[in-house]
């Protein structure tokens, strides 16, 4: 069962790094595309009016999604180790003390994905678009959610993982 929980963690966090890298390359698309275009039309004093429209938008959302899918994919990184308080426990204990404190995540992760499908539906129903390109903010929301539930899913994974197996999750010793 351990090796069944950590292969299915494995390709969650493949499928998420895959998510934020897609993500985080167009984020940076727009941004550059927006700034090169500004740029061309200054040095052309107007001329050449090229824009990229609803630039701050599209960054958004793809910022929101490019973040959800990196804390899903890294979560069994995100402890950060105090020695001062735990330099006296058993690295199984630490471990145990970690796959609790996973939990909590696993919570974020579920209290997300709930708020998000209900704001998702609502904006379908109510046919809400974003401000400046008109898109429907129903699908933003769903995929928003979809990435809140892989957070919430590798954080349960990982938090068995830790209390009931004891394995060590990677954690930041803050050096």
């Amino acid at each position: 069962m351990q090796s069944t929980l950590e292969g299915a963690s494995h390709w969650l966090a493949l499928l998420c790094k895959l998510v934020a890298g897609i993500a985080l390359v167009a984020l940076l698309g727009v941004t550059i595309a927006d700034v090169v275009t500004r740029y061309l039309s200054r040095l052309t004093e107007g001329a050449i009016a090229l824009r990229v429209a609803g630039s701050v938008e599209l960054v958004s959302y793809l910022m929101l999604c490019s973040l959800l899918a990196a804390m899903a994919a890294n979560v069994e990184k995100s402890q950060v180790v105090v020695e001062a308080f735990s330099h006296g426990l058993s690295p199984t204990l630490k471990a145990r003390l970690h796959g609790v404190y996973l939990l909590g995540f696993a919570a974020l992760g579920l209290i997300l994905f709930l708020g998000l499908l209900d704001s998702a539906s609502a904006a379908a129903r109510h046919g809400e678009v974003t401000q400046d390109l008109r898109i429907p903010m129903g699908p933003i929301y769903y995929a928003a959610a979809a990435l809140s539930l892989l957070l919430g899913l590798r954080s349960l994974l990982h938090a068995v993982l830790s209390a009931v197996f004891g394995t060590q999750g990677e954690a930041a010793h803050g050096e």
